[in-house]
């Protein structure tokens, strides 16, 4: 029979281990304060090394809080907390050859079927929020500054259609991951073009037309992805 390693658990592992089941059971609720360290060298039988590293490795999971002179207390991780953990590794997939074509057909795949459920499922609200996003897109044309946080700010009320705070996150990611993209496709003329890509999307939604807005949104994201393959080519 062939040799297995197996790695050997550290004992901070055990102890983080523990209290996030104890968290997960409810003997800590959100809010409430861990024991001490002290409390918990004593419960575990261990020294504050041991402790310090299992609330870090906690903390690193969003489920405590730790600061200086302070227990550590139990906090909620929200999608946003996991998002954030992931900037790291997709700076680095950015950087790899193909990346942002990568990063970039994530996003055409995630903002289509985010046109279809708001053409099915926005409320009249949201049209409305989402017409003076528009507007607002419009009166920035020439401000290529004030255009990019208007851009953004349109493609946000998609994501908000669904009431699903994973979804918002995920736009809050590609929005920051692709932040080059949109600095190298914006230009003078490009700001009128993707408004007017905007307003296709809107008008789209609003007449409830799930596949037009399909098509708007393919449209105006496969145009950005051409021009900033185009833009940086010609760079050499």
């Amino acid at each position: 029979m062939r040799g297995v390693t197996v790695r050997q658990r550290k004992l901070y592992e055990d102890i983080a281990d523990h209290l996030e089941q104890m968290i997960r059971d409810g003997e800590f609720a959100e809010s409430d304060h861990l024991p001490s360290e002290r409390d918990l060298m004593r419960h575990f039988g261990v020294g504050r090394p041991a402790v310090r590293e299992a609330l870090f490795h906690l903390r690193k999971m969003g489920l405590v809080e730790v600061r200086s002179g302070e227990r550590a207390k139990v906090t909620r991780p929200t999608p946003q907390f996991v998002i954030e953990g992931l900037s790291g590794t997709a700076r680095h997939m950015l950087a790899a050859p193909d990346g942002v074509q990568n990063f970039q057909s994530a996003r055409l795949f995630f903002e289509i079927g985010l046109a279809r459920h708001a053409a099915l499922h926005a409320t009249a609200e949201d049209i409305a929020t989402f017409e003076a996003a528009l507007d607002q897109n419009q009166n920035s044309i020439g401000d290529l500054k004030q255009f990019e946080r208007t851009d953004v700010a349109f493609h946000y009320v998609l994501a908000v259609v669904p009431r699903n705070p994973i979804f918002t996150a995920v736009h809050a990611a590609f929005a920051e991951w692709l932040l080059e993209q949109r600095h190298t496709t914006l230009a003078p003329g490009e700001d009128v073009k993707a408004y007017e890509a905007h307003r296709a999307i809107f008008e789209a939604v609003a007449a409830r037309d799930p596949d037009r807005s399909e098509q708007a949104m393919r449209e105006h994201l496969e145009y950005v992805t051409r021009r900033y393959t185009d833009v940086v080519g010609s760079r050499g």
